[in-house]
């Protein structure tokens, strides 16, 4: 058995933290001593890492909560996307310091951006998120979509579409003009009426995946234009501020 100050030392989890997972029945201490000073064994320090693997992939403490105490929790599932994300992540540091390396041999003329983008980062993030079932805003929209027939789910599908189509229609204004903030309100109230309520917090991490480069900005260019996923994107992050 472990004191929570060990293991706070331990793992750089504060005393603080440690006590803030108990209260709201995140990582419960295995027994408690007499004097009410917690006690963690193997088995706590293993929920621990899964925790703290979920707050890699940025997953809210509620939903982390939600999905470790699911009877279908899969660890290696879990596993297995920390290991990609950690690899994104290695890459990106990589980068990063070829290029402080150029920079140092060659002076700060070396004028490249591209080691700062985290976007293939963001969104692997999000797409693992979504993976899990178990988060509410997935239990939402089952319930909303279980009765849907084809041509139901064909119709919301072309309503976003047609969304991003007015996107693409103001894709060379000002993202954070009045009119692009109109339209990222307008997507969000499309969301959460059609699928899932759209927190601010999942919009921000759809705007992530829509710009991210991957498929959703290729499906979204090709309906508003070359440039819309980028431009929902930022006007969406504005927004989301």
């Amino acid at each position: 058995m472990m004191t929570v100050n060990e293991v706070s030392k331990l793992t750089g989890v504060s005393i603080r933290t440690l006590q803030y997972y108990d209260k709201i029945g995140l990582l419960h201490p295995a027994k408690y001593t007499e004097a009410g000073y917690r006690l963690y064994d193997d088995a706590a320090l293993e929920t621990l890492q899964q925790i703290l693997l979920f707050r890699e992939l940025e997953f809210p403490l509620k939903d982390i909560k939600e999905i470790i105490n699911s009877p279908d929790y899969d660890r290696s599932k879990a596993l297995g996307q920390q290991i990609e994300l950690l690899k994104l992540k290695k890459e990106h540091i990589e980068n990063l310091i070829d290029l402080a390396l150029g920079i140092k041999a060659v002076g700060v003329k070396q004028l490249t951006f591209d080691a700062f983008d985290t976007r293939k980062i963001d969104e692997y993030a999000a797409k693992a998120r979504a993976s899990w079932g178990t988060t509410p805003a997935y239990k939402e929209y089952e319930e909303k979509s279980k009765g849907w027939t084809k041509e139901d789910s064909r119709k919301i599908h072309q309503g976003m579409l047609d969304i991003f189509a007015q996107f693409g229609q103001i894709r060379e204004t000002d993202p954070a003009s009045e009119e692009a903030q109109a339209m990222v309100k307008k997507l969000q109230d499309y969301i959460t009426e059609h699928m899932y309520t759209c927190t601010k917090q999942i919009l921000s991490g759809l705007g992530k995946m829509y710009g991210g480069g991957g498929d959703f900005t290729t499906s979204i260019d090709s309906y508003g234009g070359e440039g819309t996923a980028v431009f929902a994107a930022q006007a969406i992050e504005i927004y989301c501020r």
